[in-house]
């Protein structure tokens, strides 16, 4: 799959994530190519949908992984969906590489 689900927006990097809450663990899978022909990053998480859980978790998780501070990292759209968009502040070249490098392990 030659598309990935990240491009860079000025400093930041945005991510295209697919939410699986009420999953049995925590865990980064790999890379999904959507109906629409989008490609999104499939994350699972065991916290559940409601009054944003999921998504402090889908942040925290993600923080933890790409070692940045959860502060770097911002739902932009998608608060109440499985697709979701994220804005990563960071080093964007370093960011896509460990993405790069979870998604191939997922």
């Amino acid at each position: 799959m030659a598309d990935v689900p990240w491009s860079a927006q000025g400093t930041s990097l945005v991510l295209s994530i697919r939410l699986t809450p009420k999953s049995a663990r925590d865990e980064i899978g790999g890379l999904e190519r959507l109906a629409d022909g989008r490609t999104v990053l499939k994350v699972r998480v065991r916290a559940l949908p409601h009054e944003g859980e999921a998504n402090q978790a889908l942040i925290r998780l993600l923080a933890k992984r790409l070692r940045l501070p959860a502060s770097a990292i911002r739902l932009e759209a998608g608060a109440s969906s499985r697709l979701k968009t994220l804005v990563l502040t960071g080093d964007f070249e370093a960011l896509a590489a460990e993405l790069a490098r979870l998604s191939a392990s997922g």
